[in-house]
């Protein structure tokens, strides 16, 4: 029996109070950045639970639920197709929730060997500009302005 990947899925922006943010690169896919993003398990598994789980898994970092932000803000765009045979025959677009995760500082990072192949800490414009997903970009342009004028006076 094919087991097919659920087209619902997390978008969890990490990063710093100084707006510094980790960007991990796709094995495989050399030059592909972003930050953690992954589907559901289940159909019933909370948005959180993925959330926490891939942050985990990608990451090594153990986030709490207090840690995790949701940003009550979803994007729905077209399945690449290399990666549709990943999914249940037809299914074509996916529904990405977005959440931030916010560290003090940097902090070390265990990749998953099976999905990353480097990472790096970037200030958020960089990150940005670095990001294969036009949806992650846009979520990282918008750090200064989800966590107040503290943070946009900072990178001024």
């Amino acid at each position: 029996m094919t087991v097919y990947k659920i087209p619902e899925s997390v978008l969890v922006v990490i990063h710093t109070t100084a707006l510094e943010v980790l960007l991990l690169e796709r094995k495989g896919d050399p030059g592909f950045w972003q930050s953690v993003t992954g589907s559901k398990d289940a159909p019933d598994e909370a948005l959180l639970t993925t959330a926490m789980r891939e942050v985990l898994e990608e990451t090594g970092i153990a986030a709490t639920p207090a840690q995790l932000c949701d940003w009550h803000l979803s994007n729905v765009y077209d399945i690449y197709p290399r990666w549709r045979q990943r999914y249940a025959p037809g299914v074509t677009r996916n529904t990405e929730h977005v959440f931030s995760l916010a560290l003090d500082c940097p902090v070390p990072v265990v990749l998953s060997a099976r999905e990353h192949s480097a990472c790096m800490w970037l200030p958020y414009r960089e990150a940005a500009d670095k990001c294969f997903s036009a949806s992650n970009a846009e979520a990282i342009l918008q750090l200064p302005h989800r966590f107040g004028p503290v943070c946009a006076k900072q990178l001024s």
